[in-house]
């Protein structure tokens, strides 16, 4: 299949960066920030005016990089494409951490700055500060080698291909067969993908061996006692702490594994197994055929669009506004990094949406989650302050995660209404199980950056003992060594360290809206919009708070929406 063109999306009208600027350039973009950092704050408004004039210049260059990022991902066999992101990532991403830091120290220590309007510019001025708290020169080179290491681990991610039914697959493509009825195709093709992930399990355990040791530095150069500590506060968690997670674990345990626990046991009898098998978790249990609401990415365009159209004029319109080319690139296809992933080009103020589509249900859930980034990315677009066109991780999840739910009742563009029934379950058992995965993710990082000089075989074992307490009721015998690197898959891990968690927290976030939209939709929904509009501009609780949902974690939330949710799936049955 030949590779399609990326046209990426034209530069909008800036005021203090020249039009002409080719912000994947030092060269050009130098004497601008210079001009920054030089620059006489007279008075507030010149300290505001820099604020702006710094946000039309980082959107340039973040865009810079988006745009290459995106190449890279779109072609990870292009040598010219990995060259032009790796050279980026070594010449110019380190003088933009220099140079931020240089302008958030300028910011931090104006005469000026206590005369900022603390409603406005109170959230940017915490995080600026924290940025100066923790920035160290010398962890801009390891952050650099983290960063190539992670694009090795894409490009290993990206090559891996298997021989099945007589063609070449990528490993997204085998992920069909999982669905098969056929339970001896289920279980020849989960094993050459596992065998095919295999071949590069050492190299990938050195990857990430290599990333926890420069991690580790970059924690300590920062004073930090381990990586952990220092990454928390460098993702700007200012409103939960590492200890908050370890209760977030607890709970997960208690009120989300035994419904998992039990949903497999449903599912084994209807199967008429004694035990399930890691290639029967995705079979229909009625022998049905699997669910294939598109044929491809162009079909899956189509019909999003319409479901939109269905649902809310809002978000149509929004959604729409990415088909005019430059912002989709959806089918999978060799040579393509894995995953799926939303990225906000800051310049243009333009989305862009990669995923791996296959014609899987999964890939439509993958459809409209990066939609809801996209509708986030758009709602929040016109403010001048860049930190603010995006917001803390655990809610720009809720955006996308509540999109997941929120389409539910408007499945007809894609199915019948028995599949739309089916779809529906399968997306709540999702959003079931998806949360002790998230829980065992997290704590596998917590060990792993609180234990750095740990052995592989340690590590290993770690991951089993972790799996034994968020795992369903799956049987490996005779599977242990593929068991021991699942982890291997998430590729969270490499490129962003303890961005995990988010996904629970969000998920219960999400979880409200979908409860408040079963008894008001229009309200819900208008909620949904109020806080995505915001952005990034307020703390965490508030944009919870402006979404009709509560920022909450602990185990009495967990128990009550797990409740809600199996109350539902009974309906279903």
């Amino acid at each position: 299949m030949s590779q399609p063109a990326i046209e990426f999306a034209p530069t909008a009208p800036k005021t203090f960066v020249p039009a002409n600027t080719n912000a994947a350039n030092w060269s050009q973009l130098e004497p601008l920030y210079q001009s920054l950092i030089t620059r006489e704050l007279k008075c507030q408004r010149c300290l505001e005016k820099l604020i702006l004039d710094r946000s039309d210049l980082d959107a340039a260059a973040e865009e810079a990089q988006a745009n290459l990022y995106i190449a890279m991902t779109c072609r990870t066999d292009d040598a010219a494409a990995k060259k032009c992101f790796l050279d980026f990532v070594e010449q110019v991403e380190p003088q933009l951490k220099r140079v931020g830091f240089e302008l958030d120290q300028k910011i931090t220590n104006s005469p000026h700055v206590s005369k900022l309007d603390a409603n406005r510019y109170g959230v940017l001025l915490r995080a600026v500060g924290q940025e100066v708290k923790l920035f160290r020169a010398e962890n801009v080179a390891l952050q650099t080698q983290a960063t190539k290491l992670d694009q090795s681990y894409s490009e290993i991610s990206g090559a891996m291909v298997v021989n099945f039914d007589g063609e070449e697959k990528t490993l997204p493509q085998m992920a069909r067969y999982l669905e098969d009825s056929d339970r001896a195709k289920r279980e020849a093709s989960w094993r050459a993908v596992a065998e095919r992930r295999q071949q590069d399990c050492v190299k990938v355990h050195d990857i990430y061996s290599k990333l926890i040791t420069l991690r580790d530095q970059m924690g300590r150069n920062a004073g930090f006692d381990n990586f952990r500590d220092f990454q928390h506060q460098r993702m700007h968690r200012f409103d939960y702490v590492p200890a908050d997670c370890g209760h977030f674990h607890e709970a997960i345990e208690k009120h989300c594994v035994p419904l998992v626990r039990e949903m497999h046991k449903q599912r084994a009898a209807a199967l008429g197994l004694q035990t399930l098998r890691p290639w029967d978790l995705k079979v229909d249990v009625k022998g049905r055929a699997p669910l294939r609401p598109f044929t491809n990415g162009e079909d899956l365009t189509a019909k999003t669009s319409r479901t939109y159209r269905n649902m809310d004029a809002g978000l149509s319109q929004m959604f729409d506004t990415m088909l005019g080319g430059g912002c989709l690139d959806l089918d999978s296809r060799k040579g393509k990094a894995p995953g799926g992933y939303q990225y906000q080009r800051q310049a243009s103020r333009k989305p862009f949406i990669f995923m791996n589509a296959v014609g899987l249900h999964r890939d439509l859930i993958t459809m409209v989650h990066e939609a809801g980034h996209a509708f986030h990315s758009l709602l929040s677009k016109e403010d001048p302050i860049l930190l603010y066109r995006s917001s803390p991780t655990e809610f720009a999840e809720v955006a996308s995660m509540s999109q997941e739910l929120l389409t539910l009742p408007y499945l007809s563009e894609f199915f019948n209404a028995d599949d739309a029934a089916r779809a529906k379950r399968e997306l709540l058992e999702g959003a079931i199980a998806v949360l002790p995965w998230v829980a065992h993710i997290d704590a596998f990082q917590h060990w792993v950056y609180l234990n750095p000089t740990h052995t592989v075989k340690e590590r290993e074992t770690k991951w089993l003992e972790l799996d034994a307490r968020f795992g369903g009721l799956v049987d490996w015998t005779g599977l242990e060594q593929f068991r021991a690197s699942l982890w291997q898959r998430q590729l969270h891990l490499f490129g962003m360290p303890f961005y995990y968690i988010e996904y629970g927290i969000a998920q219960l976030g999400a979880l409200q809206v979908w409860l408040a939209s079963l008894t008001n939709e229009k309200q819900a929904i208008a909620n949904y919009k109020a806080g995505l509009a915001l952005g990034g501009s307020k703390p965490l609780p508030q944009l919870f708070q402006a979404a009709g949902i509560q920022f909450d974690f602990t185990a009495p939330i967990v128990e009550k929406l797990m409740s809600a949710v199996g109350a539902q799936l009974k309906q279903l049955s």
